[in-house]
C-alpha cells in the first residue's frame, strides 16, 4: 500500500465529510479502521492518523484548532 496515496485518498473524504470529520476528531483509529475496511492494531494505525492529521492542518486549518490527536 503507498501510504502517502491512501492519506491524501482519506484526507480527502474526511475533508468532504463533515461527520466523519468529526467521528475523526473523536475517534481518529475507529474513523481510520471504518474507511479502509480493515482492523489493525492501533500502533500500525498511528503513523497513517499522524500523516492524516498533518495534512488536514496544512489543508486550511481544519484540525488547527483542536490539537494533536496523539
Amino acid at each position: 500500500m503507498d501510504i502517502k496515496k491512501k492519506i491524501d485518498e482519506l484526507v480527502d473524504k474526511i475533508k468532504s465529510d463533515p461527520k466523519l470529520l468529526a467521528q475523526f476528531t473523536s475517534n481518529p483509529i475507529g474513523a481510520v479502521e471504518g474507511l479502509i475496511g480493515v482492523n489493525l492494531p492501533d500502533e500500525q494505525l498511528k503513523p497513517l492518523i499522524a500523516g492524516i492529521q498533518a495534512k488536514l492542518e496544512d489543508k486550511g486549518g481544519v484540525l488547527g484548532k483542536i490539537g494533536k490527536l496523539f
